[in-house]
């Protein structure tokens, strides 16, 4: 009751403070007719009170995102459903979930009447500009009479979660030349060795398909011979972001760091998609170790840059990038999205990594570009770390938008052996 009577609204304190100074005046005065009138005055809402505070609701809620995990800009669909467990009929509901503001404006239902064992299917949508990791929820319930004197508040404790990833540009099909590293015996060599009708069998192995035996060379050699299954080259590679605050200008989603995150999602999905063994580092470490090409090392890709926020480091730990399968000496691709690169930063980099084949994308900022070199009649400082990276044997690729790295992409296939 106590609760019940903080849950009065504006009106029902309005008649509480009402009927008592009615009541007051009537004493004073000696009217009894003003003393009838404040007294229901001042039941009234207290009847409204008891009336709430016994209200025995027995509801249940069930929320469903479609999708759950959307790119910025999308639309997600938020189903609710609300059902009446409890034998009563319910009264007059005002039912709200709770989203954060990034994803839009306040998600309010009115609902009138509720039967028993009965439901109620709610829907809304909510899209986001920014991209990270939300939480929708809890579903909040406002208990009020009919009169609006007053109001309680009940919440359910189950929440979900939507993510909201970066932009993803589609690049153009095909792999990078160099990406390719690693060993085995592939089928066309080894029938190219030993004829189509003798393929370089191997010992039969407990659990091995009897469809695969080779009867020819079971028959000459006495003991059971299996065709050797086909072993592709392996494709593996490093993605590397570069999140530290001093290379990156702007804030926002205008920022140059929103834009090389963008970057960074769309190049690693299509090395996923073409069958590239990728792992994800920035400058804080390694985020996702080497994994085997598939939808589910692309989700976690997703997620783990919808999160990803600029560091405070200051330099390149070009030593991390380096270790792993696949990365910098070992062999492999090295791609690596940049922001602002000094040219001390560039010269490190382009001494540091060698023996693989390496891409460099510098995601600035063009009109800092023009204004320096408006300014004095020295190169920009974009052009110089690009110039070192390609004297260091680098790929480079000069991006402002991820828009732009769709026609720029082609460019990481060049060799700069090849083109000079």
């Amino acid at each position: 009751m106590r609760r019940a009577l903080a849950g009065l609204t504006t009106r029902g304190r309005s008649f509480v403070a009402a009927g008592a100074t009615a009541i007051t005046c009537a004493f004073v005065l000696g009217e009894r007719d003003l003393l009838r009138a404040g007294v229901l005055v001042l039941v009234l809402p207290l009847l409204c009170t008891l009336a709430v505070a016994r209200t025995r609701y027995r509801l249940a809620c069930a929320r469903r995102l479609a999708p759950a995990r959307l790119p910025v800009g999308r639309e997600s669909r938020i189903d609710l459903r609300l059902e009446n467990v409890s034998r009563l009929p319910s009264g007059l509901l005002m039912v709200e979930d709770r989203i954060p503001y990034a994803l839009g404006g306040r998600a309010r239902f009115l609902i009138d009447r509720i039967e028993p064992q009965g439901a109620r299917e709610l829907r809304y949508r909510v899209r986001s500009d920014v991209r990270g990791r939300y939480r929708v929820g809890p579903l909040t319930v406002r208990l009020t009479d009919p009169f609006g004197m007053v109001e309680l508040v009940r919440s359910f404790s189950a929440a979900d979660s939507l993510t909201v990833t970066p932009e993803v540009v589609p690049l153009r099909p095909g792999r990078l030349s160099g990406a390719w590293t690693g060993g085995g015996d592939s089928l066309a060599r080894a029938v190219a060795a030993a004829g189509e009708d003798d393929v370089a069998p191997r010992d039969y192995r407990h659990g091995d398909d009897l469809r695969r035996v080779h009867w020819r060379s079971t028959a000459r050699r006495g003991e059971l011979m299996v065709r050797r299954e086909e072993q592709h080259w392996q494709s593996s590679g490093t993605l590397f972001l570069d999140t530290r605050r001093k290379a990156h200008l702007g804030d926002g989603p205008g920022g140059t760091f929103e834009r090389a995150v963008s970057v960074t999602a769309s190049i690693g999905v299509h090395l996923v998609r073409t069958g590239m063994r990728l792992r994800y580092v920035t400058d804080g470490g390694e985020e996702l170790p080497a994994a085997s090409a598939d939808g589910a090392f692309e989700g976690l890709l997703l997620d783990s840059l919808a999160v990803v926020r600029r560091s405070t480091g200051s330099a390149l730990p070009v030593e991390a990038l380096a270790a792993g399968p696949g990365g910098g000496e070992r062999g492999g691709l090295v791609i690596a999205v940049f922001g602002a690169l000094s040219a001390e930063d560039a010269g490190t980099v382009a001494a540091r990594w060698r023996g693989a084949t390496r891409v460099a994308v510098l995601v600035g900022d063009g009109r800092a570009d023009e204004a320096a070199a408006g300014a004095a009649a020295d190169v920009p400082a974009s052009r110089r770390a690009a110039d070192l990276l390609r004297a260091g044997g680098w790929r480079v690729v000069t991006v402002r938008t991820a828009a732009e790295l769709a026609e720029a992409w082609g460019r990481a296939g060049e060799d700069p052996a090849r083109t000079g």
